[in-house]
């Protein structure tokens, strides 16, 4: 009864001074002998969010002959620390003892330290030790070294431990699930999530939020609608997470009044980011007012802004062009308790470079406290380029430079506006910088999908199995677009070549590939279906205006997800209104 006692005033404590005093106590009274009360005085102290992890550790070191719960409570007290990778320090003292034996929530502890830690070779010598102690079995234990791996990137160890262990929950499904999807393997992370409902696995939220993940970064809505029915069968649409995971499939796939709709019926309490998924996916495919309207249904709502909240209005203002409404925003932040980071300078920057206040928006780098991020000096750059300015975009290059940055887009941009002004010299020694400081460029990459299979195109690309129809198609489409009054974009063709090998150089990218290997498979699939391309890079400009022609022609919506936002093509316009 004395011990239950004593454990129930340990758990009483819920402030730093209660756990001193009882510390204090137990001292005195002599209970801190009892292994039992010590380490769950230490757990308290270690872990709980008032206590304090350097008392802890005083404790500990008091403690003439610690045992394995005393070890635990501090590893577990530094793995949920600002500094995880402590724990680890601690786990290697912890092996040298010979008072103590390690075990399977020493090596749990660890291994959550490990995850938080991004620490791949210490999770792979835990690994080491959980077989040689002969702790494979525990399942719990086996998960958590699976989820380690997963959040360290190491998906091929992920993998194969999944493959082997010998007892797999929901959990340890998840864990691989999600690991594949946020590490840019999203087509498997899908894969395993039919390979889980094939064996009767059973999903929850968990598994649904970051399947529906997966699908955002690929674009796949027929899976994504799959999973979002399976999500009303389990009635799960009124789970904030699933929900915030939904609007973002909704909107990453293209279909951002389906996002508005889930947002809308959703009727149990929005949480800050439900509100900023949902003005980010409005801002992101041009719906500058719809975004600024939900912005501005926050504070009805008694929601305050934060961060997230206000760089997504500027991301809407961004891509309007509303250049008075976007300063404003920006201006009332540090008002409303909301200190601007280098994302929402880069948002103005980007808003005023675009609207031709190159000189202002300069002004604003300058004017920083803080060393400006290369983001703010690539947004200049990408403005100068706009507005065929070569003495701001040289002023941003040399300072790219000077921060060391060796980003392919920068010497692109840079060599972009040079070609325009007919400057094949300097364009020349931009390609001989990028090759006297190895910068490789990122090749285009498209993609689409058809029948619930992804088909890639790089440019120029031969690989698919059709190309020869492909390649025809896009020969009737230049056909067609040139008695429309198509004129190629030879000035972005960064080579010093005749105007018909220009052209011809533009017509096998990737998103032109991907969209006439759409137009060839949604001829059959009714007048609503929309072709729905997702490039890596931005669109290219001659792209751009291929794609107005093409929605006009063939009478059919063309969405194009490209790295910074959606261009919705219908009726021969842009829902950019040409403003990117």
């Amino acid at each position: 009864m004395a011990r239950v006692y004593m454990e129930t005033l340990i758990q009483r404590c819920v402030t730093f001074s209660h756990i001193k005093e009882l510390h204090s106590h137990f001292l005195t009274a002599g209970h801190l002998q009892s292994s039992f009360l010590r380490s769950r005085l230490l757990d308290r102290c270690a872990v709980s969010p008032f206590g304090d992890l350097s008392f802890a550790v005083r404790i500990f070191r008091r403690t003439p002959k610690p045992l394995t719960n005393d070890w635990n409570a501090i590893i577990r007290g530094y793995a949920a620390s600002s500094q995880p990778s402590l724990a680890f320090s601690w786990y290697r003292s912890m092996l040298s003892s010979s008072l103590c034996r390690v075990d399977a929530l020493t090596c749990s502890f660890t291994l959550k330290a490990c995850a938080r830690a991004l620490c791949s070779s210490a999770t792979a010598q835990l690994h080491a030790q959980i077989n040689r102690r002969g702790l494979f079995a525990d399942a719990l234990l086996c998960t958590t070294l699976l989820d380690a791996y997963s959040k360290n990137g190491d998906l091929i160890s992920a993998h194969k431990l999944f493959d082997e262990m010998p007892v797999r929950d929901v959990a340890s499904w998840n864990a691989l699930i999600a690991g594949l999807a946020s590490g840019n393997r999203a087509h498997e992370a899908l894969e395993l999530y039919k390979r889980m409902e094939l064996e009767g696995v059973q999903r929850n939220e968990v598994t649904v939020v970051a399947a529906l993940g997966a699908c955002s970064h690929l674009g796949a809505i027929q899976e994504g609608e799959n999973i979002h029915g399976y999500v009303k069968v389990l009635n799960l649409d009124q789970n904030v997470f699933v929900s915030n995971a939904t609007i973002d499939m909704y909107t990453k796939c293209g279909f951002v009044d389906k996002a508005f709709q889930v947002f809308d019926q959703f009727t149990s309490k929005k949480s800050i980011v439900t509100w900023n998924t949902m003005i980010m996916g409005f801002a992101v495919h041009g719906e500058a007012r719809k975004a600024l309207e939900i912005f501005q249904k926050l504070e009805h709502n008694s929601i305050k802004p934060d961060d997230v909240s206000y760089l997504a209005a500027l991301t809407a203002c961004r891509h309007a062009g509303l250049v008075e409404y976007g300063t404003s925003i920006f201006n009332s932040m540090a008002c409303n308790g909301v200190e601007p980071n280098m994302k929402h300078y880069g948002c103005v920057v980007d808003l005023l470079g675009r609207a031709g206040k190159l000189r202002e928006a300069h002004d604003i780098i300058c004017s920083m406290s803080t060393v400006p991020d290369p983001i703010l000096w690539q947004s200049l750059l990408g403005a100068s380029e706009i507005h065929k300015d070569v003495e701001m975009a040289e002023i941003a290059s040399k300072k790219l430079i000077e921060l060391g940055v060796n980003n392919d887009g920068d010497f692109v941009l840079l060599s972009n506006i040079y070609a325009a002004q007919g400057r094949w010299k300097d364009v020349g020694r931009v390609r001989d910088d990028m090759e006297t400081k190895q910068v490789k460029k990122i090749p285009g990459l498209s993609y689409i999908e058809a029948e619930g299979t992804i088909h890639k195109f790089y440019n120029s690309d031969k690989s698919h199995q059709q190309w020869r129809k492909i390649y025809e198609k896009i020969d009737e489409i230049r056909f067609k677009i040139r008695e429309d009054g198509y004129v190629a974009q030879t000035g972005l063709v960064l080579h010093d070549i005749g105007e018909e090998e220009k052209e011809n150089a533009l017509c096998y990218h990737s998103e032109k590939l991907a969209v006439a290997y759409g137009l060839m498979w949604v001829e059959g699939a009714g007048e609503e279906t929309p072709v729905r391309v997702i490039k890596n890079l931005r669109i290219c400009g001659d792209c751009h205006v291929v794609f107005k022609h093409i929605s006009k022609i063939y009478k059919r919506e063309i969405i194009v997800r490209d790295r910074v936002r959606f261009h919705r093509f219908k009726d021969g316009y842009c829902s950019c209104k040409d403003y990117w």
